[in-house]
C-alpha cells in the first residue's frame, strides 16, 4: 500500500481512535474502498488508549441498546479472528443500594425483555458469589447480564484498523489536519501537514479534538473534555484465594456509590463519576472561551488528582473492603469528551458532507461497534438507517454555540451520571435561558416550570391544585413530579376553556416560488392547497419512516408556516433545507423566536374569543383546519383553528412584542391557564401522536395509524412514496395500539414491555392518565394479528404485570364533534 497521501478520496475520516477505525471498518464492509483515515499521531493516542473498556449493553434509549448489542456481537466475532480485540465476556452486575435503585433495576429488566437481553434479577448473596471481593452491606438487590464484558480499547482499535485495511482503507498516521475546506455550504476536502486531500465526505472522529476540527469547517460540536480518573490495583485475588478457581470476575457497577469495577489481571480497575468534577483545556474565563488542547497532547495523560478522587476511593472501599489495603499500580487521569446530555454526537452537520462522530462520554467503547455501523450506513445512504435522534448532532440548538452554556450542562450531566434517570428529572444548569414574553406572568401565578430545548415551559400552575383530586396521584415514579393541578387544568379545558402558552413550539417559514413544489415533494399529504388551509402531514425518509410530523399553513401563494415540536425544530429545519433546491427559489427560515403562540381550547373557546375580536369566528366563517389574520384585543394575530387537546379552539400567533398584551386579553376571559402536563393528558385521550415517542423514522404512517394523511395519488409523488406502496402491498405487521390498564393508578412512563398471552410482543411508546375517561392510557406497537381492539394485554411496571386491553381509539369524542363544533 502506498505511503504517499493521495490527492483525492471519496471519504476522509479524521481520527485514529476506536470511533474512526470502526467507521472505516464498516465503510469497507459495505464496499466503500475509497476511504482515507488520517491520524495526527498514532492510532489510539487520543482518549481511546486510556479508556476503561467496559461494555454494557442495556441503555435507556432503545436505539443505543441495539447499537451496544451489535458492539458485543462484533467484538465476539473479532475475538475469533486473526486480530482479537481482547474481548472478555465475563457478564456484568449492577447493584442497588436503595429501594428506588431497585425500582430502576426492575424497570431495566423490563426493557431488556423487549430486546431479548438475558438481564435477570439476582440477590445480594448471588452477586457476592459471582464477585467474592465485594461486601453486600447495604445492597438490596442486583441485576446480572451474562453477555456484558470488557475489551482492550487499544487492541480493539488495531483489530478494526486491520479489518479496514483488508477492505482497502488507507490509514495515515502522523498526519495532522490543518483545515477543512468548505465551498458553497459543502465540504470539499481537508488540508494536512502532508498535503491536501479532496473529498466528498469528511468524518470528524476527533474525540476530544472534535470541537477544534469542527471549527475548521465553521461547525459547532458541543463537547467538553472532562477529567475522568480510574486506578488499577496490585493483585487482590489469586486462584487459591478469594474468588480463586471461579474464572473471570464480572464487571461490577455500584451507582449509589458512584463507582465501577472490572478485573485487571489479578487486580481491579476501579473508577467512577465524582460529584466534584473538573473540565479540562478550557480557558479560565468563566467558560466563555473555546477549548484549547495543546498541540502536542498525543498519547498523554493529565496529572494525578488524588484530592478529587478521594470521594470515589472512599466509596470503593465500602463496596470492596480489600481496596483499603490494596497496592495501587497507577492512577489514570485522562480527558474524555462529554456532551451536554451524556449521549453521543453523531451525524451530518449543517455543512453538507461533513459528518461528526464524537462525544463518546466514557461509554464509547461499548458503543463503538454500533457507532461505526450506523455511521457507515448513514454516509452510504445519505440518511440515518434508524431512529438516531437522541444521538443526532442536530438535537443541539443554536444556544449550544455558547461555550459557557455547554460547559454548565456538561458538568451537571457528568456529576449526575449515576443518578437515577427519573423520566421527570429536570436539569437546572443554565436556566432560565429561553423564555416566553409572559415568563414573568407565569412566575407570578405559581407556574411550575419544565425545560425543553432551552425553553422554560409551564408544566402546571400549582394554585390550580386546589381544584384537583389528590387521590388520583399515580403510584411510583409517575407520581413523583405530579400535582392535582394537572387534572384540574385538564377538566377545565374539557368543560369550559383552557389557556396554554405554546410559544416554545418551533416555527419554520418556507417561502419563494419553489416553496409549494418543495413541500409537495416532502410531505405525504397534499399541502399546497388554497391560501389559509392548514394541513396535518408527515415528511418521510426513503424507507417510508416518519422524519417530521408537522402542521403546514399556506399563508400566501408562495409562503408556508410550518409548526413542529419544541425539541424538533432543528431536525425539521435541517430536513427541509437539505432537500431544498440549490437554485435559490426557496428560502427556509427558523422564526420560532419571532412569534408568541397561545392556545385557547375548550367548548367555550368561541364564546370567550368572540368578544375580543371584530372578526367572525363562527364555524361557518372560520372552519376547522383553516387560518386567518384577525385582531384579538389590541393585537394583530394569525389564528389557526387547530387543536392538540381534541377540543374546539385556536392557536393564536402574534409578533413577540405583542405577546404580553395578547396573553393579558386572553387571561382576562376567565379561561383556566394550564401547562404541558395537562396537554399531554388531553392528547392521549384523543390519540394524538408525538414524534420521537409514538412515531419515529423507524415507523411508517400505516403502522402509526396515520394512513389518512397519505395521498399516494399526488401528482409527482413524494419522498418515501415507493416504500409506502411496498409496505401496503406487504401488509402491516405491527400497529400502534391504544391500551387501557385495569389499574388506573398504574401509569406507564415509556419503554415498559407489553405481553399478549405469554409472549412479550412490544414496548410502551408513551403513557399517562386520562382525567376525562378515568383510566390509565398507554400506546405500543403490537402485532396486528394479535392485538385487535378488545384483546387482553399485560404491561410490566417495575417487575409487576398489570392487566389491560387494546382499546378502540380515540377514547374521547371519536366522531370529532367537539373539534368541529
Amino acid at each position: 500500500m502506498s505511503k504517499n497521501l493521495p490527492g483525492r478520496a471519496r471519504v476522509v475520516v479524521i481520527g485514529g481512535g476506536v470511533g474512526g477505525t470502526s467507521i472505516a471498518y464498516h465503510l469497507a464492509e459495505l464496499g466503500e474502498r475509497d476511504v482515507v483515515l488520517v491520524e495526527r499521531a498514532d492510532l489510539t493516542s487520543g482518549s481511546t488508549f486510556h479508556s476503561a473498556g467496559l461494555v454494557g449493553q442495556l441503555r435507556a434509549d432503545p436505539t443505543l441498546t441495539r447499537m451496544n448489542m451489535y458492539s458485543a456481537e462484533l467484538y465476539r466475532r473479532l475475538q475469533q479472528g486473526d486480530d482479537p480485540p481482547g474481548w472478555v465476556e465475563c457478564g456484568g452486575i449492577r447493584l442497588a443500594g436503595t429501594p428506588e435503585r431497585m425500582q430502576e433495576i426492575r424497570r431495566q429488566i423490563g426493557w431488556a425483555r423487549t430486546f431479548g437481553l438475558p438481564l435477570e434479577e439476582i440477590s445480594p448473596d448471588e452477586a457476592k458469589a459471582m464477585f467474592p471481593l465485594m461486601s453486600t452491606d447495604g445492597v438490596v438487590g442486583a441485576a446480572y447480564l451474562a453477555t456484558d464484558g470488557y475489551v482492550d480499547p487499544s487492541q480493539l482499535t488495531y483489530s478494526l484498523a486491520a479489518g479496514a485495511r483488508a477492505g482497502g482503507v488507507r490509514i495515515f498516521t502522523r498526519t495532522r489536519v490543518l483545515g477543512v475546506e468548505v465551498k458553497d455550504g459543502r465540504v470539499t476536502g481537508v488540508r494536512t501537514d502532508r498535503g491536501d486531500v479532496e473529498a466528498e465526505i469528511v468524518v470528524n472522529c476527533g474525540g476530544m479534538f472534535a470541537a477544534e476540527i469542527g471549527r475548521m469547517a465553521g461547525v459547532r460540536v458541543p463537547i467538553v473534555p472532562m477529567s475522568h480518573q480510574y486506578l488499577v490495583t496490585e493483585p487482590l485475588r489469586t486462584r487459591s484465594g478469594p474468588g480463586g478457581g471461579r474464572g473471570r470476575l464480572p464487571t461490577l457497577r455500584d451507582p449509589d456509590h458512584l463507582v465501577y469495577f472490572r478485573e485487571e489481571v489479578d487486580g481491579l480497575l476501579m473508577g467512577g463519576y465524582e460529584r466534584d468534577s473538573a473540565s479540562w483545556s478550557l480557558p479560565d474565563d468563566g467558560g466563555n472561551g473555546h477549548d484549547a488542547i495543546p498541540a502536542d497532547f498525543n498519547g498523554r495523560l493529565l496529572a494525578e488528582d488524588w484530592d478529587r478522587f478521594e470521594e470515589i476511593t472512599a466509596n470503593s472501599q465500602l463496596r470492596v473492603p480489600a481496596m483499603a489495603d490494596a497496592g495501587i499500580r497507577k492512577l489514570i487521569n485522562g480527558p474524555e469528551a462529554f456532551t451536554p446530555d451524556n449521549e453521543f454526537c453523531l451525524g451530518e452537520t449543517e455543512v453538507a458532507g461533513f459528518f461528526v462522530a464524537a462525544g463518546f462520554c466514557a461509554h464509547g467503547i461499548a458503543g463503538a461497534g454500533g457507532i461505526g455501523k450506523v455511521m457507515a450506513e448513514w454516509i452510504m445512504a445519505g440518511e440515518p438507517p434508524m431512529d438516531l435522534w437522541h444521538m443526532d448532532i442536530r438535537r443541539f440548538g443554536p444556544h449550544y454555540r455558547s461555550p459557557s452554556y455547554t460547559l454548565k450542562r456538561t458538568v451537571e450531566n457528568y456529576e449526575t451520571y449515576y443518578d437515577i434517570p427519573y423520566p421527570d428529572r429536570e436539569r437546572t444548569a443554565g436556566r432560565p435561558l429561553r423564555v416566553s414574553p409572559i415568563y414573568a406572568w407565569h412566575e407570578a401565578h405559581g407556574a411550575v416550570f419544565g425545560e425543553k430545548a432551552g425553553w422554560e415551559r409551564v408544566n402546571w400552575y400549582e394554585p390550580n391544585a386546589a381544584a384537583g383530586d389528590e387521590s388520583l396521584r399515580p403510584r411510583g415514579w409517575a407520581g413523583r413530579a405530579w400535582s392535582p393541578a394537572i387534572g384540574a387544568e385538564h377538566i377545565a379545558t374539557r368543560t369550559a376553556a383552557g389557556l396554554f402558552d405554546e410559544t416554545s413550539f418551533a416555527k419554520i417559514e418556507v417561502t419563494g416560488p419553489g416553496a409549494a413544489g418543495l413541500l409537495e415533494r416532502l410531505c405525504d399529504n397534499h399541502v399546497a392547497r388554497e391560501v389559509g388551509a392548514v394541513t396535518y402531514t408527515q415528511c418521510l425518509n426513503s424507507r417510508g419512516g416518519i422524519e417530521c410530523d408537522v402542521t403546514v399553513t399556506r399563508t400566501a401563494g408562495d409562503a408556508f408556516l410550518i409548526v413542529t415540536g419544541t425539541a424538533f425544530g432543528g431536525h425539521d429545519l435541517d430536513w427541509i433545507r437539505r432537500h431544498a433546491p440549490s437554485d435559490g427559489s426557496v428560502r427556509v427560515a427558523d422564526v420560532t423566536g419571532q412569534y408568541a403562540c397561545f392556545a385557547l381550547w375548550g367548548p367555550r373557546a368561541r364564546d370567550l374569543l368572540a368578544p375580543l375580536t371584530p372578526d367572525d369566528v363562527s364555524d361557518a366563517a372560520f372552519p376547522y383546519l383553516t387560518s386567518r389574520e384577525i385582531v384579538v384585543g389590541d393585537v394583530p394575530v394569525r389564528a389557526l383553528r387547530v387543536t392538540f387537546a381534541g377540543e374546539l379552539g385556536w392557536e393564536l400567533y402574534c409578533s413577540s412584542e405583542y405577546g404580553a398584551a395578547l396573553w393579558r386579553a386572553l387571561a382576562a376571559t376567565g379561561a383556566t391557564p394550564g401547562g404541558y402536563r395537562a396537554i399531554d393528558s388531553l392528547r392521549l385521550e384523543k390519540g394524538y401522536r408525538v414524534w420521537g415517542a409514538d412515531i419515529s423514522p423507524d415507523r411508517n404512517p400505516y403502522e402509526a395509524g396515520l394512513g389518512f394523511c397519505v395521498k399516494l395519488d399526488k401528482p409527482g409523488g413524494f419522498l418515501g412514496r415507493d416504500a409506502l406502496v411496498a409496505a401496503r402491498e406487504r401488509g402491516v405487521a405491527e400497529r400502534l395500539r391504544c391500551l387501557t390498564l385495569d389499574d388506573p393508578r398504574a401509569v406507564c412512563l415509556g419503554n415498559e414491555p407489553v405481553r399478549v398471552g405469554d409472549d412479550v410482543v412490544g414496548r410502551v411508546t408513551s403513557g399517562g392518565y386520562g382525567y376525562t375517561v378515568g383510566t390509565s392510557i398507554a400506546y405500543a406497537y403490537l402485532p396486528a394479528d394479535r392485538a385487535a381492539p378488545g384483546a387482553k394485554v399485560e404491561v410490566e411496571l417495575f417487575g409487576e404485570w398489570v392487566t389491560g386491553e387494546v382499546a378502540r381509539e380515540p377514547l374521547f369524542d371519536p366522531a370529532n364533534a367537539r373539534v368541529r363544533s
